[in-house]
């Protein structure tokens, strides 16, 4: 097994590259990037009669016509000097050639070393720890309850299939399902956050602005009463679909020909479902994990985050690519698909801590 995990430790290396590089060079033959979206700025301030006669001189002696930039012609350049137009590439970093900007990111990367976003101020690993906290919090407790709730409930779903519970239990997931979370979001603000019915938990933020004043058991539940909302809206789709893989998983496990053996051994429905059956039906499920922890850390939470005011890093990596802030955009990408290799990794390692009778190593 560790002759496995170093191979995939190591084949985690031209992932990174092949994702980062064909990003790369997506992004850069993509129109309004961040020297378009300042070139727009500079002209909107013209026709609105601003920016002409204070501060540096970003307009000079206007010169009509499209200013090339290397083999693009900026088509909001009309109206600029030359000189202000490389003057927005040098300080967006777009003066040097794309192969030196390439190969400079690369090398930076290795050392985890983001840069500075474009718009922010800040530096990118800074950004992604101010919002790793509202990220992991939503992920953790909305993984948890998710599984906590899911796998019980597929179990029994799985055993008493075709029963009353079966179907009506079905009816609600599906129900759930159908619900978009952003949508049940807005209904649990109206409902609870003072949206015109009752008013019993905050609307915005994860904690309180007096947090750091408080004492350590008010700080507890300060943060739970604030997640409780974003946390009932991440989970209300997130359950069904590993609840009826759950299901389903263990339907093909209990009508297999070891169990009716174990039944005609005298064996008690006990120890042939958490003993036999559910060893081989949960490697479906773990195989599952990955996508699952990805999805509610950063794609599945994002709307929430808008709706709640968090800000996570679903809504940093959502904004940096309106901005087209290129920095915060490979930086996030960058970190979200390591964690999502490393994630698989960690999959792997759970199916032989599961069954032991795998074994990648043999298979490799």
């Amino acid at each position: 097994m560790t002759r496995y995990i170093l191979r995939r430790l190591l084949l985690l290396i031209p992932t990174l590259w092949a994702i980062i590089t064909l990003n790369f060079f997506i992004v850069q033959i993509a129109p309004g990037g961040p020297v378009d979206q300042a070139i727009a700025t500079i002209e909107l301030g013209h026709q609105s009669g601003f920016g002409g006669g204070s501060g540096p001189n970003l307009t000079g002696g206007a010169k009509m016509g499209q200013v090339p930039v290397g083999d693009r012609q900026y088509q909001g350049s009309r109206g600029l000097d030359p000189e202000v137009i490389e003057a927005i590439k040098k300080r967006f970093g777009f003066d040097k050639p794309l192969h030196q900007r390439y190969f400079e990111m690369l090398w930076n990367y290795i050392r985890f070393d983001f840069g500075d976003s474009l718009f922010r101020g800040a530096s990118v690993m800074e950004l992604i720890k101010q919002s790793m906290p509202v990220s992991i919090t939503l992920g953790l407790w909305s993984m948890l309850i998710t599984y906590l709730i899911s796998i019980p409930l597929g179990i029994k779903k799985a055993v008493r299939n075709g029963s009353a519970f079966d179907i009506w239990s079905s009816s609600l997931i599906i129900i759930g399902y159908a619900i978009p979370s952003f949508l049940f979001a807005i209904l649990l603000i109206i409902v609870f956050a003072g949206g015109g019915y009752l008013d019993w938990f905050p609307l915005r933020g994860l904690v309180s602005n007096n947090f750091d004043s408080l004492p350590w058991y008010s700080k507890i539940t300060d943060y739970l009463w604030h997640i409780v909302l974003p946390v009932l809206a991440t989970v209300i789709g997130g359950f069904a679909t590993l609840t009826m893989l759950t299901k389903n998983s263990f339907l093909d496990e209990i009508h297999k020909q070891y169990v009716t053996t174990a039944r005609a051994k005298g064996l008690e429905e006990k120890r042939i479902l958490y003993g036999h059956v559910f060893r081989n039906a949960m490697l479906l499920v773990i195989a599952s994990f990955p996508a699952t922890f990805i999805g509610m850390f950063f794609t599945g939470s994002l709307l929430i985050e808008v709706i709640f005011s968090l800000n996570g890093l679903g809504l940093l990596g959502y904004d940096a690519t309106l901005q087209r802030d290129y920095p915060v955009m490979f930086g996030t990408l960058y970190i979200f698909t390591l964690i999502g290799l490393v994630l698989s990794i960690i999959s792997d390692i759970t199916y032989t801590l599961v069954d032991p009778r795998i074994d990648f190593e043999a298979r490799g």
